[in-house]
């Protein structure tokens, strides 16, 4: 049986971590289009509360105390178990030792709830009385229902029409919890009617739907906006990931060799290695490895420069991998890793060295996802597919050298609101889609230039 070692109470951490002032590089700063310098807190504060904005461009504290309300909130689910897969060990005959950190154990099924409570928790402080956001998928929905609705605010949720579609259950979820989900792209938006005027089917993306939640934002005097991905601050609220599963592994005397992660905006990844990059930086080997999706290959086959995090170009410039904000990427399974950029921090991190990348069909991770749900008894969710394969890979490795090597590994959600897609994947009507190489190179010839927008 799986060795499962669980810690609750003092190991909920106290403070977040922040990993920016420990970086051995300056992280580049969000710019603005028009003038090409860094924006300050006064350029975003009609749409994100001021304490939010502290934590995304002030990053000099390393620790960042959690309120209690938020910590409250977490308690109720957190800490989350550092699980042995030794069934999945066993069924590979790997002699490394497999380690993964379940966030399925949240309300919402997801490790969106991290960032989703303390967003909500400051949008009441600034008296908002909505959220506007866009989303991916529908846990991101789901995780601000969730979240708003305990702190007497209410969400908007703007979610890509294609990945709706295929589990418009989570819409209901959301729902209970008051929140209003809309199909992206809308008619409800100046940004959304455009698109369909352009393509009455167009299936939408993540970057229009961040573009149809800002407008709104910035027209609604009662509303902020909320992300669940991409920003520095976002990663920071997930690093309570990292923290425990830091604590969990030193507790039973191990340290990981390598750890895994999906990325689709990075947000999840960078809470689950940031607490570890200071062993890096003091001489621990470690690995940090990033499973994207073949199909929206941002680190892999994208380019580091400025690019709007939003399809229209409403926010600022940051510095990531991206394939140009005009690239939707093809319709796969895991709709919340179907982004055309990647967080400026695990991209810089990519770009000094510090973190690897690989690029994964959704085939054989969806293969992957049924042989760990198999062997260990938990199934993933689609983003969490690509991981899996990577984890797989990386012990078949350790096999085939004799290495006993510590991995560990990230699953953020759980896949129990995705089994049309294992449907699908068993009854053989899943392909690996390839990403639009045309497309890329049109998008990226589009990438705007700091300090030339109109």
């Amino acid at each position: 049986m799986a060795i499962r070692t669980v810690f609750r109470g003092a190991v909920l951490p106290t403070a977040w971590y922040n990993v920016v002032p420990d970086l051995p590089f300056k992280l580049p700063p969000p710019v603005n289009a028009r003038t090409g310098f860094p924006v300050g807190p006064h350029d975003l504060a009609q749409v994100i509360p001021h304490e939010l904005l502290e934590q995304e461009l002030g990053a000099e504290q390393r620790e960042v105390r959690i309120p209690r309300e938020v910590r409250d909130l977490y308690r109720t689910w957190r800490p989350t178990p550092l699980v042995r897969a030794k069934m999945l060990e066993e069924a590979l005959g790997t002699p490394a030792r497999l380690y993964y950190k379940y966030e399925g154990t949240s309300p919402t099924g997801s490790y969106e709830a991290n960032t989703a409570i303390p967003q909500a928790y400051y949008a009441g402080r600034a008296r908002a009385k909505k959220l506007v956001s866009g989303a991916g998928d529908g846990e991101w929905a789901t995780s601000l229902a969730m979240a708003t609705n305990k702190f007497g605010l209410v969400a908007k949720v703007y979610v890509v029409q294609a990945s709706l579609a295929r589990r418009p259950r989570l819409k209901t979820l959301a729902e209970l919890w008051n929140a209003q989900v809309v199909p992206s792209p809308s008619t409800e938006t100046r940004t959304g009617r455009q698109a369909l005027a352009a393509d009455p089917e167009a299936p939408g993306s993540l970057g229009l739907a961040m573009s149809e939640a800002l407008e709104e934002a910035m027209t609604d005097k009662d509303a902020k906006y909320a992300t669940g991905t991409l920003l520095t601050s976002v990663i920071l609220h997930q690093t309570v990931i990292g923290l425990e599963a830091r604590r969990q592994m030193e507790h039973i005397g191990e340290l990981p060799d390598v750890i895994i992660g999906a990325v689709g905006g990075g947000s999840g990844f960078g809470g689950l290695i940031a607490p570890f990059l200071p062993l890096r930086l003091d001489g621990r080997p470690i690995r940090f490895v990033a499973a994207e999706p073949a199909a929206v290959p941002s680190l892999t086959r994208g380019t580091y420069a400025y690019d709007y995090p939003d399809a229209v170009g409403l926010l600022p410039l940051l510095k990531m991998y991206t394939l140009g904000h005009n690239y939707a990427g093809p319709t796969i399974h895991a709709g919340s890793m179907r982004y055309h950029g990647m967080s400026p921090l695990v991209s810089a991190l990519y770009d000094n060295g510090l973190v690897e990348a690989v690029a994964v069909g959704q085939v054989p991770a969806l293969g992957s996802a049924i042989q760990f749900a198999r062997t260990e008894s938990v199934l993933a969710a689609p983003d969490v597919a690509y991981c899996l394969h990577v984890v797989v890979a990386e012990a078949m490795r350790c096999k085939e050298t004799g290495e006993a090597k510590t991995i560990l590994f990230a699953v953020n959600t759980h896949g129990q609101s995705n089994l049309s897609t294992y449907e699908a994947y068993l009854s053989e009507l899943i392909q690996d889609i390839h990403p639009d190489e045309a497309g890329i190179q049109r998008s990226l010839q589009d990438l705007p230039v700091p300090g030339t927008a109109p």
